[in-house]
């Protein structure tokens, strides 16, 4: 994987093996509760602190399907531990879940790893919405759970799309990483910003293994560029920020000779060719389907690389902001954002409020919630084109 993503070595190798000890320390006298952990960054999560032993490790996910193969992926990889090892096919927002906490909710570590991720996400207005719970209402929600149960730390996970956001996904997430501020007066939190995990489930290079499984053309664009992480890169960095992060702190690999953007496209034909493929570049999608059920057999894999024109993409990525206080000399492959409270009380309940209206009436639009979210966000850069990635091969 690693080879495709232009890199020879793992980001962190050095950082883990520095403090290796002391994570370890930690982990195996610790209880863990991970929110979201049947995802491809909650999977890689699950397994870091797994295979360290630790006294408990209860998982939440909406996700049963997703639940089963954490469990026999862990079961495969690592065996068994002494600790408490359990699975729960729970929503996060449901009253079970509540009833969960209530009954057994005595842990050391929350890591909430739960998040709608795709920029897809903000085509319509109810979709939008549950973005907006999930991201950030469940967020605060178990936040508030965690203080009223006594838990040492919180960590949730952010995305680089959270600095200078173009999407209401980042948004949403710049947002809930405002509502973690205002509870690190009350628990310690730490967050981390990172980039595309590589082949994580519903990601363009996971469905390129989808693409050639049934045949069908890769499509990807030509001028957007990304950052990209392994998955037990994605886990290695979530939990040194949860254990290493002092209050407040916001994580993010450090932009190195090993990490540099990539464009979907170039990834596209390393793929192909570790595969045994020549790309062959059509000029549409009818032409690209019409080819694929013959070029393969000849070498050959119809592509269509064309220039983005959807909803909240991003030309290139970032980390943090030119505003933003930067520690990069504790870590080798890691910086630290050293975030200030930065929020505003009033600012924060006037969005609760807004959002509990608009649920109430059951009854909202994009646009009112776009224009919420510049309210909130003065320099929010999102422009609406009128064309969405589902509108699309």
């Amino acid at each position: 994987m690693l080879s495709l993503i232009g890199r020879e070595t793992p980001l962190f190798e050095r950082d883990i093996a520095c403090f290796e000890q002391e994570i370890s320390r930690l982990v195996s006298t610790s209880r863990f509760l991970v929110l979201g952990g049947a995802g491809s960054i909650g999977q890689a999560v699950c397994k870091e602190i797994f295979k360290r032993n630790p006294i408990k490790l209860h998982v939440v996910d909406i996700s049963e399907n997703n639940l089963v193969e954490l469990v026999r992926d862990i079961r495969s990889s690592f065996g068994y531990i002494d600790g408490d090892f359990q699975t729960f096919a729970l929503d996060i927002g449901s009253l079970e879940y509540d009833a969960l906490i209530q009954a057994d909710g005595q842990f050391d570590y929350v890591l909430n790893l739960s998040a709608l991720k795709h920029v897809r996400s903000e085509k319509d207005p109810f979709t939008l919405m549950r973005m907006i719970d999930v991201n950030v209402f469940n967020t605060e929600k178990t936040l508030r759970q965690s203080i009223a149960s006594g838990v040492k730390k919180y960590f949730c996970v952010s995305t680089d799309k959270a600095a200078n956001p173009v999407n209401m996904m980042g948004a949403s997430k710049r947002i809930m990483e405002m509502f973690l501020m205002r509870r690190s007066e009350e628990i310690a939190i730490s967050t981390a910003r990172f980039a595309n995990v590589a082949f994580s489930d519903g990601s363009l290079l996971h469905g390129f293994n989808q693409r050639l499984q049934k045949q069908q053309p890769l499509v990807a664009p030509s001028d957007i560029k990304r950052y990209f992480v392994t998955p037990q890169e994605s886990g290695e960095l979530c939990l040194m920020s949860c254990l290493l992060g002092d209050n407040r702190d916001i994580f993010f690999p450090k932009l190195s000779d090993s990490l540099h953007l990539m464009s979907f496209a170039d990834i596209a034909v390393e793929y192909l060719n570790q595969r045994g493929f020549e790309p062959y570049l059509c000029q549409s999608e009818d032409e690209a389907r019409e080819l694929a059920a013959t070029l393969p057999q000849k070498g050959y894999w119809p592509c269509l690389f064309t220039q983005s024109d959807t909803t909240g993409e991003k030309d290139f990525e970032e980390f943090f902001t030119v505003d933003e206080t930067l520690d990069m000399t504790r870590f080798s492959g890691l910086g630290i954002i050293k975030s200030q409270l930065g929020y505003q009380a009033a600012l924060l309940q006037e969005f609760e409020s807004q959002i509990n209206q608009m649920k109430l009436g059951k009854a909202w639009s994009k646009e009112q919630l776009v224009e919420l979210f510049f309210h909130m966000l003065p320099g929010f850069g999102h422009k609406e084109t009128g064309k969405h990635l589902d509108s699309k091969m």
